[in-house]
């Protein structure tokens, strides 16, 4: 009886423990059948200039702004913003991660990588969570590589809320972290999302 009662206890952590990872598992797959916006932009600053200045193709002048001149001159073009991320759930089943890796392509081309790590859950039948993200990058490659650098004038316009504008076209990438037995362990491939900034982002539209 003593043997039987040992035994229980020793299976009971290992059963709750996958019965954990499962849980995570499970989450972290309907996150990927969720459906992904970004809902407003704002706190965007090209080389400290706020870019709501930047509305017209000749704003992006370094003669106009010497930060920008610098930054040139130095290869650093400091780019920060901040974005919010609508995430809905049309599934039946809770969405959830503890943690998560995420790059943002612009033309192909890495704009922002980084690593949020916060709880994010969305709850089944159409349930939403808004997510902040702050993001900050070095823009210099963008806007001197030939292959970049006018998609990166024209979502620099888009985020300025510049009209006549045509939209952006960025790509999401998410990878959920889960904790499997106390190892972060990446999970397989990325959630990719395809998503057009248009000018009326700074508006949340």
């Amino acid at each position: 009886m003593k043997k039987s009662l040992a035994l229980v206890f020793v299976a009971l952590p290992l059963l709750f423990s996958q019965c954990g990872v499962n849980k995570q598992i499970s989450q972290a797959k309907t996150l990927g059948d969720c459906r992904y916006t970004i809902a407003s932009a704002d706190s965007i600053y090209l080389a400290g200039i706020d870019v709501r200045q930047l509305k017209k193709l000749e704003d992006i002048n370094p003669a106009r702004y010497p930060r920008l001149a610098a930054g040139l001159l130095t290869r650093n073009v400091p780019l920060d913003a901040r974005l919010t991320i609508d995430i809905t759930n049309p599934t039946n089943k809770v969405a959830g991660i503890n943690q998560l890796e995420y790059r943002i392509l612009l033309a192909g081309q890495e704009l922002f990588n980084g690593f949020l790590n916060q709880r994010i859950e969305v709850q089944p039948g159409g349930g939403r969570t808004r997510v902040p993200v702050r993001l900050n990058t070095n823009a210099y490659q963008l806007l001197t590589d030939s292959k970049t650098r006018d998609a990166f004038t024209q979502l620099v316009q888009n985020l300025s809320g510049a009209s006549g504008t045509q939209p952006s076209k960025l790509t999401i990438r998410i990878k959920p972290t889960l904790d499997l037995l106390g190892k972060q362990v990446n999970y397989p491939g990325y959630i990719t999302i395809d998503q057009d900034v248009t000018n009326k982002i700074l508006m949340g539209n």
